[in-house]
């Protein structure tokens, strides 16, 4: 009997940090109202570039941090004071794992 190999498909999109999306590709992409966004910038959480809504950019990790704000709201019903101490968090953890990569190699 022959084995068999099974393939999967997976479908992805790469965010490049130098990718910039509207206020309204940001909602689009995070399947939420623009206030949403809006609470996270006014928290700290996000820090577009732009003088307002119309002129607003964000950056792909912009998006990553987005879509992990509003799901700890979601999820885990933390407030937004919250979710930046956790998003800061999160981030000095990817940073030491970083860190702990490149003294390991």
């Amino acid at each position: 009997m022959a084995d068999e190999i099974t393939l999967t498909s997976i479908q992805g999109l790469i965010l490049e940090e130098q990718m910039h999306l509207t206020l309204a590709e940001l909602c689009g992409a995070c399947a939420v109202h623009a206030e949403s966004i809006i609470g996270l910038i006014n928290e700290g959480v996000l820090d577009p570039a732009g003088s307002g809504p119309h002129d607003w950019r964000f950056t792909g990790l912009q998006m990553r941090h987005a879509r992990t704000a509003l799901r700890l709201q979601r999820d885990l019903e933390i407030n937004t004071a919250g979710v930046a101490l956790a998003l800061q968090l999160l981030d000095e953890i990817e940073m030491l794992r970083a860190q702990l990569r490149i003294q390991g190699s």
